[in-house]
């Protein structure tokens, strides 16, 4: 057993095998991305370096100020959740769409149709009437990719789905609800996610303006326009 004081120093291992790898990847692509630019070196540079060694040693001081492990899920975990309880980024944005819920739900659960309004979604392949395969454009001319999963669906109404291991852990749902005016249908999108690279990836993509919060009211101002025209 390691001594307090250096436990105390040396913080535990705290992130996961694939959040390693994607570390790594993003801090050379970082570095890279400093050398060339003057405005953001003094930025980049070092944010490169300290994803670079938190991918290599797996040990983050930010993770357990925050109390967060990507470690694998944990006894405590729902059976079906890709983001361990109590952490991850939450984002939750709602529009209103002139247009029946019905045909709103159709057109989303095509998942197909979904790049045509999702302006960092690259594509996505349906694998079977639940999975499908989905590929991202990140920040610094990254890609991410995964599997995802519907494990709740009421037709018409809802649409719920988790990821199946790959770059970002996530889970989310998308609501159709008649608007109370009478009007068309409120649309809720709600999502629970560990970036890549964690919170500090996050911020990272905040410097690039592709945060996800702004990225999903982005992509449902498209769906609305799409929609009425």
């Amino acid at each position: 057993m390691a001594p307090k004081s250096l436990t105390k120093l040396v913080p535990p291992l705290n992130v996961g095998y694939g959040e390693r790898w994607m570390s790594v990847a993003a801090g050379i692509g970082l570095i890279a991305f400093g050398l060339n630019s003057r405005r953001f070196r003094r930025v980049l540079i070092p944010a490169g370096g300290v994803l670079v060694l938190r991918g290599l040693i797996g040990r983050s001081s930010l993770n357990q100020m925050l109390g967060r492990n990507g470690a694998p899920m944990r006894e405590t975990d729902s059976p079906v959740a890709s983001v361990h309880r109590g952490e991850g980024i939450r984002v939750d944005k709602t529009i209103t769409i002139n247009r029946p819920a019905e045909e709103l739900y159709s057109f989303w659960r095509n998942f197909e149709n979904l790049p045509s309004f999702m302006g960092h979604l690259e594509s996505v392949k349906v694998l079977d009437s639940l999975r499908s395969h989905w590929v991202v454009k990140g920040p610094a001319a990254t890609h991410f990719a995964w599997d995802a999963e519907i494990h709740n669906e009421i037709p018409g109404k809802l649409i719920a789905w988790r990821s199946l291991g790959g770059d970002v852990n996530h889970a989310g749902s998308v609501h159709f609800r008649p608007n109370q005016d009478g009007q068309g249908t409120d649309v809720r999108v709600e999502m629970l996610y560990e970036p890549p690279a964690g919170k500090v990836g996050a911020a990272i993509a905040k410097l690039f303006g592709e945060e996800p919060a702004g990225q999903v009211a982005d992509d449902l101002r498209r769906f609305k326009a799409a929609m009425e025209s």
